[in-house]
């Protein structure tokens, strides 16, 4: 009951001075606020990031061209590609706790059907691609190890290709035309919309790798290799032994490949948001600071104003401790309504950057608690100091104040 009347009668302190008791708490609410809404705005990204890098595929390795020196200069991903299937087929065949793996061929050009064109991803792979990207249909089939072996003029194509080539048609059946090479649709890919690059996963079609470099890309060289382990617990150990599979082909030639799993990947993507997320609450426990600060200060300044209120008190039978609890409890009450109203600008801040840019967010719980908690350690911390020094005022001096 006792602790009660002390907030109310802090409360009642506290609205005396409404427009300064409003500006002290700006820091905590700003501080708070950007606090809850970094965090949720941080949380949301690597959620989706979690997702997207989960929807390539279980267990995924990867071989991408490059990381090689020809003639002094060096190259990266993306640089001229030196893979083979033979490669592809040696990882399959060689590499113990391999279960499929893919010779990848990419290439954009124009999709023609009927009076429709579209340009898109044309992506040549083997039968294994759906089970090693764990991409279902949503109709009709895959092709097949025939269909690679005897360069099959087949193709499934992605939702957004059914959407804008063949508008209220079923093309299962359907020839699609490209670069002149009749290709007849057997399948459609379930949708999985966009990737964390905001790329289109549904904008693509699939062909035989063999169809794409015989007869569309006219290449001997493939972009990439897609290689699926057993579990996640061998996916380091293969990762090593293609890596050595593919050097010992090359009779010990520097590396003129890269192979990195699905954590690699997903941890690349997560850093340079992570480092950004890391600076925001930077600033915003800076901003905390200052709040605190700003409280400490407003509390110095009300205890010099009210230096007689105090003396009278003492004179009354108050002691140092009550002082010391009523001035500590305005800084804490304070400081807890900033916080609050720092949550709840947070909670309007995310679902505004959410609506407007359409950015994930995911409002974490924890992070809600501790910004609540924080706040109010900060009211004890800040708020100490001024609450002893009125504390420990002469109650005859007090009295005799001006």
């Amino acid at each position: 009951m006792r602790l009660l009347s002390t907030i109310i009668i802090a409360l009642r302190a506290l609205r005396r001075n409404k427009m300064r008791s409003t500006l002290t708490a700006l820091g905590m609410i700003i501080g708070v606020g950007a606090v809850i809404t970094t965090v949720s705005l941080g949380s949301g990204a690597k959620a989706t990031v979690e997702a997207q890098i989960a929807s390539l595929g279980q267990n995924l390795i990867t071989v991408f061209p490059g990381n090689f020196t020809t003639g002094g200069v060096r190259g990266g991903w993306g640089s001229a590609s030196s893979l083979t299937v033979e490669d592809a087929e040696s990882i399959k065949l060689e590499v113990p706790g391999v279960i499929g793996a893919s010779p990848t061929t990419r290439d954009y050009t124009q999709l023609i059907a009927g009076g429709l064109n579209w340009r898109s991803l044309i992506q040549g792979e083997s039968a294994d691609f759906p089970s090693i990207r764990a991409w279902p249909l949503a109709y009709g089939d895959f092709y097949t190890d025939q269909d690679v072996r005897t360069t099959a003029k087949v193709c499934v194509i992605g939702n957004t290709v059914a959407e804008q080539l063949y508008p209220g048609i079923d093309p299962i059946g359907q020839t699609l035309r490209v670069r002149n090479i009749p290709l007849r649709i057997v399948g459609v890919l379930s949708a999985k919309g966009f990737n964390a690059g905001g790329q289109d996963q549904d904008d693509i079609v699939i062909i035989p790798y063999t169809t794409a470099m015989k007869r569309v890309t006219k290449r001997d060289r493939i972009s990439a290799i897609t290689v699926q382990a057993q579990n996640e617990n061998v996916m380091k150990r293969v990762q090593n032994d293609i890596n050595d599979l593919l050097q010992q082909r090359r009779k010990g030639r520097e590396p003129d490949y890269t192979v990195v799993n699905q954590i690699e990947i997903a941890e690349a993507a997560n850093k340079s948001s992570e480092t950004m997320r890391m600076l925001i609450l930077a600033v915003a426990v800076v901003s905390l600071v200052v709040g605190g600060i700003g409280i400490m200060n407003i509390m110095l300044v009300s205890v010099t104003e009210r230096t007689r209120e105090i003396g009278i008190r003492m004179a009354v039978g108050a002691h140092g401790k009550d002082i010391l609890l009523q001035f500590l409890t305005e800084a804490v009450v304070l400081s807890v309504l900033g916080g609050t109203l720092g949550i709840l600008l947070g909670f309007a801040a995310s679902q505004t950057i959410a609506v407007w840019k359409h950015w994930p967010v995911l409002v974490s719980t924890p992070a809600v608690v501790v910004s609540f908690a924080f706040s109010a350690l900060i009211g004890i911390f800040f708020g100490f100091y001024p609450a002893r020094k009125a504390a420990q005022l002469d109650p005859i001096d007090a009295l005799r104040y001006e």
